[in-house]
């Protein structure tokens, strides 16, 4: 692909890509909370693989440590 080309192909998606987050934008601000309470069910309840490897803990302390840096930046 030339320059011109791949600049072009940059410039369609950055269009695009703000178009989607409109659409998006909309569709999330047209949810009744039923239908937000059954998308959060759909992902809560999704299979995992199982050949996924145990997590060594429950995550809470790296939920912290997040939370803490993003205090510190403020």
């Amino acid at each position: 692909m030339s320059d011109a080309q791949l600049r072009k192909w940059a410039e369609t998606w950055a269009r695009a890509g703000m178009e989607l987050e409109a659409i998006k934008r909309r569709e999330l601000q047209a949810m009744s909370d039923e239908d937000a309470k059954e998308a959060a069910r759909d992902v809560l309840s999704m299979n995992l693989p199982d050949d996924l490897p145990p997590l060594p803990g429950s995550g809470l302390v790296d939920q912290q440590r997040w939370f803490a840096r993003i205090r510190a930046r403020k």
